[in-house]
C-alpha cells in the first residue's frame, strides 16, 4: 500500500480477522472487553482496524499520512480492514457513508486510557481527595482530539456503556474499558462536548441489564422529571471574590459575627406564574435582600440535584451537580460570586447520611450493594425509606469526602452544614430491637461513620483555610465541635437543638404559666459552652403542622408580635451564632410550604415591617458590638445578672468581648406587665444607654422604655458593683451599653435604626 494510496484489499492471510464469536458478542453488546477487539491491533499480517458503525453502509479509515484503508462489513454494523505491513500506532479517522450522506469521526477505540495507576491506587485506598477531577464527564483535549472523558465506578459489572444524545443511546459505540485494579470504567468519546446528555448502561455480573444510571459524579443534570446527566465544564468559572476569600482566611469563625439566613431557593420567591427564579435572578434579588438585613451568611437547603421537590433536596441523586431547577452550574457559581461581592458567605446543606433508592441513582449501582452497606441493618434507613452509605468502604469514603471538598474548590462556598449527623453516629438510630446490629463489644456507635466525619473535617479545615463545618446533631454526643486531635468529631459548630426546643416551648406558654417553666429559658446556659453552638430557628420548626414562629407565640395578634420580638432579642444576645429560616424575619403567619413563595404581601402591614426592621437592627448590633459575637464559644464572654426571677419572668445577663470592648447587658421581661423601677445589677457605675428596645414603636411596640438611658449608682446588686432602676416594657427585650463608650448610633437604636 502506498503512502497516499488506497489499500489494494485485504491479505489472503485471514489470521488478522476477528472470530465470529467475538464479532457476535460485539454486535449484541455482550463482549467483556471491546478494546481488545475494536480499534487498531497489531497482527502478523499488519495492523487490523475494527469498528462498530451501526448506521454506516460503507466504512474506511483515513490515515494521517493520506492513505485510506477500506473496512468491510460483516453485517450489523461491524467492520474490519487491514493495513498490510504497517506496525505500531498511527492516527486515523473513520469515514462512514450511507444513503443519507458521508461523515467523518474519530474512533474512540483508537485512543489510550486517561486514568492511570495512581488513580486506581488512591481511589481504592480512599485517599483520592480530588476524585471529581478524574471521575464523571470531563470535556478535554486528549491525544490531540477534542472530546469528553467518561469514568465511573462499577467494580462488579460485566459491562458498562456510556449512552446518550451523541450515540443515539446505543452503548455499543462507547462500551467502556474496565480498570481491573480499581473497578473503574472509562472511555474518551471524541467529538462529545458540553451540553451532551448521557447515562450509564450497566450489565450486572449475573447478566441483568440494569435501568440506566445517572452519573454519580456528574456535574449537571436534566430538569426533573428527566434524569439524565449533562456534560458540563466546572473548572473555568471567572471569580471576582479574592478579597472576600482573603478576609475569610484571616478570620476565626468562632469569634466572628455569624447571623445566617436559611433559604429554600425554590420557595423564597417565585416569578409570575409560579416559575422558579434562576440562580442569576436570585443573585439580583435574594443576595441584596439578605445583605440589607445585615445577615452574614446565606445557608441554602441542599442544591445537589434531586428528583423530588417535596424532599427539599434532602434526598439527593447528583451530589456534584447544582440542581437544574434554577439554571446551570455557571449560574450557581455566579450566585456565589455575587453573594461574596455583597459580603455574604454561602453555606450549603450537605447530605452524606443517606440517599434515595430511585432506579437511576446510586442504589445497587452495579447490580449489587455498592454505595450502600450490604447489611440492611446498616444500609437502610427506616425513617426516610432511603439507603445508608457504607462509610467503611474506602471508595465510598473517597467519593463522599471528595464531594465535600468539591463545593469549596469549584464553587468557593464557605461552609457545609452536615445534615442528620445523629443518624450517622448511632447504629440503633430510629431502629427497634432486632433492626440493628451492635459492634462486637456491644456498643452502638457507628465507628466507620465517626472515622468518616473526622476525615472530612480534617480535610476541609486542612485544605481550605477560613472554611467551616456545622453539624446538625441532636443528641448528647460529646465533642462534636472538638478537634479530632482531642478525640472530637472536628466540626466547627453544632446546632443547639436543645435551646431551640426549650425556648420555643417556653414562648408557647401563656405568660401566666411561664413562672413555672422558667428553666426552659435558662437551662441552655448550663451547657452553652460545651460545644461551639449555632442557635437554629430552622425550616424543620415551621413545617409539618408545627406552624410558623409567629403561630408558636402565645396570645392574640399583639402579644404574638411582642413575644416574637422579645424572643428574637433574647436569642440575638444569647451566646451562640444565629440562624433564622426565611420568612420568619417578617413574621410569616402561615406555615412554610415548598410549593409556594413566601407571603411577601404581609410587609404591607406595619407590624410585619416592624419585625423585619428589628431583625435588621439586631443583625447590625450583632456585627458592630463585639460583645455580642466575639466570645460566643467562651464562658468568659457571659455572666448571669438575673437567672432566678421566675415570679416576674425576667432574665438578665451581660455579654463581654475582648479587653476594651464595651459590655452589652440584656434584660428581658416575658410577661405583658410593665416592670417600672426594676433594679438591676450592672458591671460599672455611671450612665448606660438603651441601644435596643424590642417594644419600640418603630417595631410595632408600645414605645415604653428608657430613651434617655439610666444612671447606675455604686450600690452593689446581683454580684455586680453597681445597679440602676430600669423600666421594663411588656413582653420586651432591652440592650444597654455604657454611655461613655463612643457610639453615634446608640440613641437611634433605642427607637429603631433608620430604614
Amino acid at each position: 500500500m502506498g503512502a497516499t494510496g488506497v489499500d489494494a484489499g485485504p491479505s489472503a492471510n485471514t489470521t488478522w480477522r476477528v472470530g465470529a464469536v467475538d464479532a457476535e458478542a460485539l454486535l449484541s453488546g455482550r463482549h467483556p472487553d471491546p478494546f481488545s477487539v475494536l480499534g487498531p491491533h497489531q497482527t502478523p499480517a499488519g495492523v487490523a482496524i475494527r469498528a462498530f458503525a451501526p448506521y454506516a453502509e460503507r466504512l474506511s479509515a483515513l490515515v494521517e499520512d493520506g492513505a485510506t484503508i477500506i473496512l468491510t462489513g460483516s453485517g450489523g454494523g461491524f467492520f474490519e480492514g487491514l493495513a498490510p505491513g504497517r506496525t505500531g500506532r498511527f492516527r486515523y479517522r473513520l469515514r462512514a457513508e450511507n444513503a443519507g450522506g458521508t461523515w467523518d469521526y474519530e474512533d474512540p477505540y483508537a485512543l489510550g486510557a486517561v486514568l492511570g495507576e495512581i488513580d486506581d491506587y488512591l481511589f481504592v485506598q480512599g485517599a483520592h481527595r480530588e476524585i471529581y477531577n478524574r471521575l464523571g464527564a470531563h470535556p478535554m483535549r486528549f491525544e490531540g482530539i477534542e472530546g469528553t472523558h467518561f469514568a465511573v465506578w462499577a467494580p462488579r459489572a460485566l459491562r458498562v456503556w456510556v449512552v446518550g444524545s451523541f450515540n443515539g443511546w446505543d452503548g455499543r459505540s462507547h462500551q467502556m474499558r474496565k480498570r481491573i485494579d480499581s473497578g473503574l470504567w472509562e472511555i474518551f468519546a471524541p467529538g462529545v462536548g458540553e451540553g451532551a446528555v448521557y447515562k450509564y448502561e450497566i450489565v450486572s455480573r449475573d447478566g441483568r441489564l440494569l435501568p440506566l444510571k445517572a452519573d454519580p459524579v456528574g456535574f449537571a443534570g436534566e430538569m426533573r422529571p428527566s434524569t439524565g446527566s449533562i456534560v458540563a465544564q466546572t473548572e473555568h468559572f471567572v471569580w471576582s471574590d479574592l478579597a472576600f476569600s482573603e478576609r475569610a482566611k484571616a478570620s476565626d469563625p468562632r469569634r466572628s459575627p455569624m447571623s445566617i439566613y436559611e433559604v429554600h431557593l425554590g420557595s423564597w420567591r417565585r416569578c409570575p406564574g409560579g416559575r422558579f427564579l434562576s440562580y442569576d435572578e436570585l443573585a439580583v434579588q435574594l443576595v441584596p435582600y439578605a445583605a440589607d438585613l445585615g445577615f452574614t451568611h446565606l445557608e441554602l437547603l441542599p442544591v445537589s440535584e434531586h428528583p423530588l421537590d417535596e424532599s427539599w433536596g434532602y434526598q439527593p441523586i447528583g451530589l456534584f451537580a447544582p440542581t437544574s431547577r434554577f439554571g446551570d452550574p455557571s449560574g450557581f457559581a455566579r450566585f456565589v460570586d455575587r453573594a461574596h461581592a455583597a459580603g455574604l458567605g454561602v453555606i450549603l446543606d450537605w447530605v452524606p447520611a443517606h440517599f434515595p433508592t430511585d432506579a437511576h441513582g446510586l442504589a445497587k449501582f452495579d447490580g449489587e450493594t455498592l454505595y450502600e452497606h450490604s447489611d440492611p441493618r446498616r444500609g437502610y434507613h427506616p425513617d426516610w425509606n432511603t439507603a445508608v452509605y457504607d462509610f467503611g468502604r474506602p471508595e465510598v469514603m473517597s467519593t463522599l469526602a471528595a464531594n465535600a471538598l468539591f463545593w469549596f474548590d469549584r464553587y468557593h462556598i464557605d461552609g457545609l452544614r452536615v445534615d442528620a449527623v445523629a443518624s450517622m453516629l448511632y447504629l440503633d438510630y430510629s431502629r427497634k430491637e432486632g433492626e440493628w446490629a451492635p459492634n462486637p463489644d456491644g456498643s452502638n456507635d457507628n465507628k466507620d461513620a465517626v472515622a468518616f466525619l473526622r476525615r472530612v473535617n480534617e480535610l476541609v479545615y486542612g485544605l481550605h483555610p477560613g472554611a467551616f463545618t456545622v453539624a446538625e446533631e441532636s443528641t448528647a454526643w460529646s465533642g462534636v465541635s472538638a478537634p479530632t486531635s482531642a478525640g472530637g468529631l472536628g466540626f466547627g459548630f453544632k446546632w443547639n437543638m436543645g435551646f431551640m426546643h426549650d425556648t420555643l416551648e417556653y414562648m408557647a406558654l401563656d405568660p401566666v404559666h411561664r413562672r413555672w417553666r422558667h428553666d426552659k429559658l435558662t437551662f441552655g446556659l448550663l451547657y452553652a459552652f460545651s460545644e461551639n453552638f449555632v442557635l437554629p430557628l430552622s425550616h424543620d420548626e415551621v413545617v409539618h403542622g408545627k406552624g410558623s414562629l409567629w403561630q408558636k407565640m402565645s396570645g392574640d395578634d399583639w402579644r404574638k408580635f411582642a413575644n416574637l420580638r422579645a424572643y428574637y432579642g433574647f436569642m440575638w444576645a444569647h451566646p451562640g451564632k444565629k440562624l433564622l429560616f426565611m420568612g420568619q424575619e417578617f413574621a410569616q403567619r402561615r406555615e412554610w410550604s415548598e410549593a409556594r413563595e413566601l407571603d411577601w404581601d404581609l410587609l404591607q402591614s406595619p407590624a410585619h415591617r416592624g419585625v423585619q426592621r428589628l431583625i435588621r437592627d439586631l443583625n447590625h448590633l450583632h456585627r458592630t458590638q463585639p460583645a455580642l459575637h466575639a466570645r460566643d464559644c467562651e464562658p468568659e464572654g457571659f455572666r448571669w445578672i438575673v437567672a432566678d426571677d421566675q415570679e416576674q419572668s425576667v432574665a438578665a445577663f451581660v455579654r463581654f468581648g475582648a479587653a476594651g470592648d464595651p459590655p452589652v447587658v440584656m434584660v428581658a421581661n416575658f410577661t405583658p406587665e410593665p416592670r417600672r423601677a426594676y433594679r438591676l445589677g450592672l458591671p460599672r457605675p455611671g450612665g448606660w444607654r438603651e441601644i435596643l428596645n424590642t417594644d419600640a414603636d418603630v417595631y410595632g411596640g408600645s414605645g415604653m422604655g428608657n430613651l434617655g438611658g439610666v444612671t447606675a449608682a455604686s450600690d452593689a446588686l446581683h454580684g455586680f458593683p453597681a445597679s440602676a432602676e430600669l423600666t421594663l416594657p411588656p413582653l420586651s427585650t432591652l440592650y444597654f451599653t455604657p454611655a461613655d463608650e463612643p457610639s453615634a448610633e446608640t440613641t437611634i437604636l433605642a427607637r429603631g435604626m433608620p430604614a
